[in-house]
């Protein structure tokens, strides 16, 4: 891999700068693929003497390969920073995801148990009634899409789900298995 000067800036500083990072790039790479992975190395090995580059070198700091160093090295602290961000974050995610699993199952073991008497309830009805009301509760249809579906009028639809929600109440004794109950 050859550094590519920026050809504004002087041929003495592109050769020195060149010269930097053939006789050095090979070490700084295991130090960072010693310390994280070769993967990572790759990118953070190029950012190292990106950084180098733009700060310039000054003799008066030192020596250039602790200089090298010392950039590899916050830039490694900065990766693990990042990385440790990114671990915290997927696992506050994994932990929403996990509380929405933990409801969801909630919700579904209190369904289960009107599940008999709710598919009771809904064998007692019409035909008619039970489609209207399984297509809006179970397919999401409005009003006109299942007027649509079954051909019916729109008024029909609407006063076959209003009598089959009273015989399904009643059934249920007057619980609504959608909304969950409030204790007070």
């Amino acid at each position: 891999m050859a550094a590519i000067p920026n050809l504004a800036d002087p041929p003495d500083l592109r050769a020195e700068f060149e010269q930097i990072f053939n006789a050095h790039f090979g070490e700084i790479h295991r130090y960072i693929a010693r310390r994280l992975s070769v993967s990572v190395a790759d990118d953070l090995a190029a950012e190292v003497f990106l950084a180098a580059y733009r700060g310039g070198y000054d003799a008066s700091r030192g020596a250039v390969r602790p200089w090298l160093y010392g950039i590899a090295t916050h830039l490694i602290a900065r990766h693990r920073r990042t990385e440790v961000r990114q671990w915290k974050a997927l696992s506050r995610a994994a932990q929403r995801e996990e509380q929405r699993y933990k409801d969801d199952a909630l919700s579904r073991v209190a369904a289960s148990s009107l599940t008999r008497t709710l598919a009771g309830a809904l064998a007692g009805l019409k035909r008619g009634d039970r489609d209207v009301v399984l297509l809006s509760a179970l397919g999401g249809l409005t009003h006109a899409e299942v007027a649509a579906a079954l051909g019916i009028p729109a008024g029909t639809v609407a006063s076959r789900l209003s009598r089959a929600r009273k015989q399904l109440r009643k059934a249920l004794g007057d619980v609504n298995p959608l909304v969950e109950e409030t204790h007070g």
